[in-house]
């Protein structure tokens, strides 16, 4: 079963930045051109895809299986949502690395401005955020609780979301912090622009209407 949460707000440090944030279990990003997994990075440097990671506070840092209790535990893989980042397993917890705020945080330099930004979010609290920023100037950011409606840290499949964030003002790097053990995450997906020209199923229906009702029109007038 699939759970979805999505609204759009307004939020703003210097000046108005508007983001449009929506999430679902068993999700996956859509029309994205870069997928980072994460899996080659070691305690910090660049990825191939051109994100410079790097870690500060108390255990953050790479982590993967086995779980390592009250302090991390591996995203929950689902619906297929790991086949773009080239791990194609089936519905469980994450089998790769991933990345772990612990009590602290990870930051990513994107390299380059984006207008996009997925992320697979594992047992989301609502003690964890994500700040966006160009260069030191703070956009906005989302907290746990603007993902899920019950943010209460479920390591199960209902309690990791895939979430897709769209901004009007493009971003160059993103800061995961946690307040407390913590905020685990994978499969990072990036956009140039925002994600705004894929048509919605009840579109493509309406455009398909329109088209048969044109094609109608022209018949009569022949």
């Amino acid at each position: 079963m699939k759970y979805a949460f999505a609204f759009a707000a307004m939020l703003a440090s210097t000046g108005a930045s508007a983001a449009v944030i929506s999430s679902s279990v068993g999700g996956v990003p859509v029309g994205a051109n870069i997928y980072e997994s994460f899996d080659a990075i070691g305690p910090g440097g660049t990825t191939a895809s051109g994100i410079t990671v790097s870690f500060a506070g108390t255990d953050a840092g790479t982590a993967s299986l086995p779980n390592v209790g009250g302090k991390y535990a591996a995203p929950f893989v689902s619906g297929g949502n790991g086949t773009l980042f080239g791990n194609a397993q089936a519905d469980g917890q994450d089998v790769t690395q991933y990345l772990t705020t612990g009590i602290g945080t990870v930051t990513l330099d994107l390299g380059d401005d984006h207008q996009y930004f997925g992320i697979l979010w594992g047992s989301v609290d609502t003690y964890n955020s994500l700040a966006f920023y160009a260069g030191d100037t703070l956009l906005f950011t989302y907290s746990g609780s603007d993902v899920a409606a019950i943010a209460n840290g479920d390591q199960g499949a209902a309690g990791t979301y895939y979430v897709n964030i769209n901004s009007d003002t493009a971003f160059n790097k993103v800061v995961a912090s946690s307040s407390g053990y913590a905020f685990e995450f994978d499969n990072v997906a990036l956009a140039y622009k925002p994600i705004t020209d894929v048509p919605e199923p009840g579109a493509l229906a309406l455009f398909g209407l329109g088209a048969i009702g044109l094609a109608a029109a022209r018949r009569r007038k022949a």
